[in-house]
């Protein structure tokens, strides 16, 4: 019985072409904006680097990824109740690709999504910075791609070097994009038309604006107190952005075609890119 027949998830990859773009602050807030619109979300932390999202909210995890992958206990057994009923499943260090993964361990991380995929109706993923393997073999894997910038010259140009990246080696076409710490909402609409400019003069993509998020000094805060900010500060003006972003995002077309199945994105996670050789 194929146990997610009719169920589509929205699966949606958190990646930003650097270091310190605020992409974890992104993927767990994004995560609470949309559990309180009463979406069943889970929050997968594949920084398989560093750790992120458990250390931001202050839990600690008894097992992570790769205790499923090797078998040792189910993806239930991993799972962490994050605020707002978010569910988190810990990076897994040491995991650096999911391609080399062995048959058994390929079927058995399926099974263990498969057995979650029918109380899910969000899967966010917060990705490593940069362009490794790790990183693309997420990305690709999932339906929706959420590059966030930030107004500096190398966040710019290392998204760029990203979109360029998937566009050509992997046929990706399509990526939304999120301002984070702005300071005014004028400055994300324009860092989006810089960066449209550079892609539509040397690239076949097509990006779609997903909001910006405004710079605010609660977020320190909030990771002072290892809270969420949304959750720490639910009146701040970054909260008040996460929330519209989130009612956005809640309107993105759903999946209608088996692609959409979380199946379809664990197959894809763990097969070698066709025509890239790695």
């Amino acid at each position: 019985m194929d146990l997610m027949g009719m169920h589509p998830v929205q699966v949606i990859a958190v990646t930003g072409g650097k270091g310190g773009v605020g992409k974890t602050n992104v993927s767990v807030n994004l995560s609470l904006a949309l559990a309180e619109l009463g979406r069943r979300v889970m929050l997968l932390d594949a920084d398989l680097g560093l750790a992120n999202v458990d250390v931001l909210l202050g839990l600690t995890p008894r097992y992570t990824l790769a205790d499923v992958i090797a078998g040792e206990c189910d993806l239930r057994d991993v799972l962490l109740q994050g605020p707002g009923g978010v569910r988190i499943v810990p990076a897994a260090s040491g995991t650096q690709s999911m391609v080399n993964l062995s048959p058994v361990q390929h079927a058995g991380l399926i099974r263990a999504f498969s057995e979650i995929a029918d109380d899910l109706d969000v899967l966010i993923i917060d990705t490593a910075a940069g362009i490794g393997d790790g990183v693309i073999s997420f990305v690709r894997a999932a339906q929706e791609v959420l590059l966030v910038v930030t107004d500096e010259p190398t966040s710019i140009t290392d998204a760029y070097a990203q979109i360029k990246l998937l566009s050509r080696d992997y046929g990706m076409s399509r990526f939304r994009v999120l301002a984070n710490m702005a300071h005014t909402p004028q400055e994300g609409r324009s860092l989006f038309a810089k960066l449209t400019k550079v892609t539509e003069r040397f690239l076949d993509v097509a990006l779609q604006y997903a909001g910006a998020v405004p710079y605010d000094e609660s977020v320190r805060k909030a990771v002072q107190r290892q809270r969420a900010v949304y959750e720490a500060y639910p009146r701040s003006k970054c909260s008040l952005a996460f929330r519209s972003i989130a009612q956005q995002v809640d309107t993105w077309p759903l999946p209608v075609n088996p692609r959409g199945h979380l199946e379809f994105f664990i197959e894809r996670l763990v097969q070698p890119a066709e025509g890239h050789s790695a």
